[in-house]
């Protein structure tokens, strides 16, 4: 009999697509699932009768208690080789073995350029416009880049390739991070903020490159946001919660900054009846900053890999 494998978070209903998984169909049934599975209950109903499962990113959770109602998986596979919402401990407790994959850094810093360049040039509301007839032939004055400052809280793989493309378009690069040093920023080639705050007063386009922990928390909240310039423009494609939810739907109803760009949410996907769908300045995206055609085929690709070495009895890319 052959074991059942569910893959879930298939939102665009390409994951048995985009890749082959003929290497291991002679032994698993591939499942694939739309919908977002938002609750342990939804989850645990949903994947019961399984033995493998591959999960997107970090969206589903895998606390015990989810472990504790799949008695029959013995597989998980997630894109990634880092997942802070697996419960490593019980995975072990339970027997499942836990997977990942690589995951590629350019997505993120593209999107991050199409949304920064999208605010700057305001691309939707004209684009809208244009299409629909509904306003005047032009109606917004778009910021320059060239000689403009941005600033990157992050100054990692994927901030320092966003500070590449910055030093490109003829800005000046600041860069701050609690433990970001000058000889960091000498590598990269930008300049090293004095603090938090100096970057925050002194850059036109700030964006988020950190990683999400108890010291990222709330980073920028209605203090920060206060601290920039009423024509600078904040993007955030990290972790929502890095930045204030509440304090910067507040700051741009009353225009403390010119507009923010989101590529990130505290809940997903994005409650219907949500605020952020209809804060004004702000343009957002539903999470695309992995979603790109190479960084799916490594997805899947390698979660084929990893199911083909589970069943051979030699599991690769194992996290923990």
């Amino acid at each position: 009999m052959k074991l059942r494998c569910a893959v879930i978070e298939d939102f665009q209903s390409v994951a048995t697509t985009v890749v082959d998984w003929s290497p291991v169909t002679d032994d698993v049934e591939i499942v694939t699932f739309t919908e977002h599975l938002a609750t342990v209950d939804e989850a645990a109903t949903a994947l019961e009768g399984f033995d493998i499962v591959v999960t997107l990113r970090e969206r589903v959770p895998f606390p015990a208690e989810l472990f504790a109602r799949l008695p029959r998986l013995r597989l998980l596979v997630a894109s990634g080789m880092r997942n802070s919402v697996i419960d490593f401990d019980a995975a072990r407790r339970h027997g499942v073995e836990v997977c990942g994959t690589a995951s590629s850094s350019t997505p993120p810093v593209e999107l991050t350029w199409a949304l920064l360049l999208g605010l700057a040039r305001g691309i939707v509301p004209e684009a809208t416009a244009l299409r629909t007839g509904v306003g005047p032939w032009q109606s917004t004055l778009g910021a320059d880049l060239h000689g403009r400052t941005l600033g990157l809280l992050g100054l990692g793989k994927i901030g320092a390739r966003v500070a590449q493309v910055g030093l490109a378009f003829g800005m000046d690069v600041v860069a701050w991070s609690r433990n970001l040093t000058k000889e960091r920023t000498d590598e990269v080639g930008v300049t090293l903020a004095a603090s938090k705050e100096e970057l925050l007063a002194g850059s036109d386009f700030v964006s988020v490159h950190l990683a999400l922990g108890e010291r990222t928390r709330g980073l920028v909240g209605a203090a920060e946001l206060a601290r920039m310039r009423p024509t600078a423009y904040l993007i955030n494609t990290s972790r929502a919660a890095i930045v204030d939810t509440d304090a910067l739907l507040a700051a741009l109803d009353v225009g403390t900054i010119a507009g923010a760009a989101t590529d990130v949410f505290d809940v997903e996907p994005l409650p219907a009846d949500d605020p952020v769908r209809s804060a004004p300045r702000l343009l957002a995206t539903p999470h695309l900053g992995y979603v790109s055609r190479a960084n799916y085929e490594t997805y899947y690709g390698q979660a084929v890999e990893d199911i083909r070495a589970f069943l051979d009895g030699q599991p690769v890319r194992r996290l923990s």
